[in-house]
């Protein structure tokens, strides 16, 4: 027996609720990108090129945000996907690590070709681009900002944009040292900054990404702790095969066997241990199985 509800996919998707979201940032981002990377080759200034090239990651990473979102809200009339499209996001936001992951490296090994030459940079190109780039980024991460915190798809994003921030203070950073010091080094240097800064938070963004694709338990709750609450149940005598995952960003998914009392009454037992699992742990849909004592098959099954 199973304890359960459907979602609409319309509004219960948090990346789908934020899409507008993403939309307008996408838009910035894509019209600014351009203006940066002319500019950047035009002033020869390394830092405003990686910025650029972080740019073109972030164009890319949000019209993946884009495109998965309208996946994971969209109905699926195959029949093939039982748990529909959701994860559409969570492989957006691994594309995104692989893109800042890609820019990173570009930034180092151009950085490192540069050693040893002197080039000619327009400070004043690299600053007022980058404020107006810093600009741009604050927009942005005013409108990412909400739904980051809902959805790991929008945290992509999110990242890319903060990053991007990031660099546009590099950017004027290393206008300003070049101008005072007279010696290109310094472009290099930041340049170098921010591929490592990008690095790094594409690394912790990837760390979340494999924790939903293992299915590992979500962040926050405890296995032990979710099983003693279900026992807490009324009629309840036991829990095993207890299993819990995150599906997609704000959903999170968990089957069980409850062995109950051979006086409990079954759809009682289903209807507290849903309730319990969503009051208490945040999980809203759940596959439940009631037996008044463990099967043959769950003495056999291994894992």
């Amino acid at each position: 027996m199973s304890a359960g509800h459907s979602h609409d996919i319309s509004t219960g998707h948090a990346g789908g609720r934020h899409r507008w979201r993403l939309m307008l940032a996408f838009i910035l981002v894509a019209g600014f990108f351009v203006v940066e990377l002319v500019f950047g080759l035009l002033s020869q200034s390394l830092a405003l090129i990686s910025d650029a090239g972080h740019m073109a990651a972030d164009v890319v990473a949000l019209g993946a945000a884009l495109v998965a979102t309208r996946i994971a809200i969209r109905q699926d009339r195959t029949g093939k996907r039982s748990y529909g499209s959701y994860r559409a996001e969570v492989f957006a936001s691994g594309l995104t690590v692989l893109i800042m992951l890609g820019v990173a490296a570009y930034v180092v090994i151009e950085a490192i070709g540069r050693i040893g030459s002197d080039v000619e940079v327009a400070t004043g190109t690299m600053l007022v681009v980058g404020l107006i780039g810093l600009a741009i980024n604050i927009v942005s991460m005013a409108l990412l900002r909400g739904g980051s915190k809902e959805s790991l798809n929008v945290k992509g994003a999110y990242y890319e944009v903060v990053a991007d921030a990031a660099g546009s203070v590099g950017v004027i950073v290393a206008g300003i040292l070049v101008m005072a010091t007279g010696s290109s080094i310094w472009d290099t240097v930041i340049a170098v900054a921010i591929g490592v800064f990008v690095a790094v938070r594409a690394v912790i963004l990837g760390r979340q990404v494999l924790a939903v694709l293992g299915q590992q338990v979500p962040e926050g709750l405890s296995v032990d702790d979710v099983a003693r609450d279900l026992e807490s149940v009324a009629g309840v005598s036991g829990v095993h095969d207890l299993h819990i995952w995150t599906l997609t960003s704000g959903m999170n998914v968990a089957t069980a066997h409850l062995v109950v009392e051979p006086t409990a009454d079954p759809q009682s037992v289903l209807a507290n241990g849903q309730a319990t699992l969503q009051s208490k742990h945040g999980v809203e849909h759940a596959t439940l199985q009631v037996e008044t004592e463990p099967t043959k098959q769950c003495h056999e099954v291994q894992w």
